[in-house]
């Protein structure tokens, strides 16, 4: 997979037309439909700003929920349209369609340093799957397609990989930087490197578990999904999560980090409870040696300390799903501490999407950290070493 992708900032883009692919899918109230969490829409400003700044004509899109080809009016994207002209301080035209006679009107009658926005892309069934009659319809609307949703770049959609059949492709300023960092991370780390995987299930990361063999120095385990690990090696797990289906590729995985001279971490205790619930008190208890009635709920006091220890002196870490329950305050220990060691290592920090970028918003310590993927699924299927349909179709430099 080749990272090193044009740029808005490599193309000329003034006077021209362009279709920038957004990731508003924001978050909504379920009651009122506002918008509960903007930063979506933040996130986009640089790469709207730059084009309009540069005299383009900006046609964005984006998906918003789980239409799933129908028009629901309550994932409508007139309110994005809303709170984006707030942001921006100038009027955004809104779509009444997506490659209708609304749509096209309003994208022909479009001026440099105006910007449109077009109806939910997932309204139309054929966004999904490709289709590409839509792609090429909403290529015709513009002269160069900027991709800049990286939470969408592992999907092939019409909008996220169709349409770079009919335009020349370029990463917006947000993609860039994802590919960049997340990129350079994979390609070229600065040593040590050292992946965090933790979460609920081994399934979810078994091409990232996988991957990172070949590309890590240090793997550390946690969360959920290290107790198929502890099980595989004949430990007793209690009631805690576990994929029986999944022991034997544990064992391979612990017998490829062997030969790969990896150093692989596992839980040596655990914060374990004999109820799933936020006002469940953790007991201390050895994890290969869980009470039959308790079940994992985080990482135990010395799977903190040598879990930090071994990101204290990387040079790069990427971390990917929380240490426990992290949700409930009184399992989040082992979640608090990597993340404050992520802090205080002076390593190239990223965070993958998911809960793992929730869980270090919530605590705190966003601001402290180089890099938070805006992207989950991208971001994983970045990790597994996966080609991305949607960076693949970008012009390389």
């Amino acid at each position: 997979m080749n990272y090193n992708k044009k740029t808005v900032m490599d193309v000329d883009v003034a006077g021209k037309k362009v279709l920038l692919r957004c990731d508003f899918n924001v978050p909504q109230d379920k009651a009122t439909g506002e918008i509960t969490s903007d930063k979506r829409i933040v996130a986009a400003l640089p790469t709207i700003n730059y084009l309009l700044d540069n005299g383009a004509a900006v046609i964005a899109c984006s998906h918003l929920g789980k239409p799933k080809g129908e028009w629901k009016e309550k994932l409508s994207l007139s309110i994005v349209a809303k709170r984006l002209g707030e942001l921006l301080g100038r009027e955004v035209i809104f779509a009444k369609d997506i490659v209708g006679e609304d749509a096209k009107a309003k994208a022909a009658a479009l001026k440099g340093g105006e910007i449109m926005l077009l109806e939910n892309l997932r309204f139309d069934p054929r966004e999904e799957k490709n289709d590409p009659a839509m792609a090429k319809e909403l290529a015709d609307m513009a002269e160069l397609y900027v991709s800049d949703a990286f939470g969408t770049v592992h999907r092939a959609h019409a909008s996220t990989a169709g349409v770079a059949a009919y335009l020349p492709a370029v990463s917006g300023l947000l993609v860039a930087r994802e590919l960049e960092i997340m990129g350079g991370a994979l390609a070229d780390p600065k040593r040590p490197f050292v992946a965090v995987l933790g979460g609920a299930k081994v399934s979810d990361k078994l091409g990232v578990i996988n991957n990172l063999l070949d590309k890590a120095d240090t793997l550390i385990i946690g969360g959920g999904m290290a107790y198929t690990f502890v099980k595989a090696q004949g430990g007793s797990i209690g009631k805690s999560l576990c994929e029986n289906d999944r022991l034997e590729y544990a064992l391979e995985m612990i017998a490829k980090a062997k030969a790969n001279g990896v150093e692989l971490l596992l839980p040596t205790d655990t914060m374990a409870s004999a109820e799933f619930s936020a006002t469940a008190v953790g007991t201390v208890v050895p994890t290969n040696a869980i009470p039959d009635d308790m079940e994992g709920m985080d990482i135990g006091p010395d799977t903190r300390e040598r879990f930090c220890a071994a990101v204290a002196d990387a040079g790069t870490v990427v971390w990917n799903g929380p240490m426990g329950v992290f949700e409930f305050d009184n399992f989040a220990g082992g979640t608090r501490a990597m993340a404050k060691a992520l802090t205080e290592c002076g390593a190239v920090t990223i965070i993958g999407g998911g809960d793992s970028a929730a869980a270090v918003e919530q605590m705190g310590f966003a601001d402290k950290v180089t890099h938070i993927s805006t992207g989950g699924g991208a971001s994983l299927e970045f990790l597994e070493g996966k080609e991305l349909p949607g960076v693949a179709c970008l012009l390389d430099k």
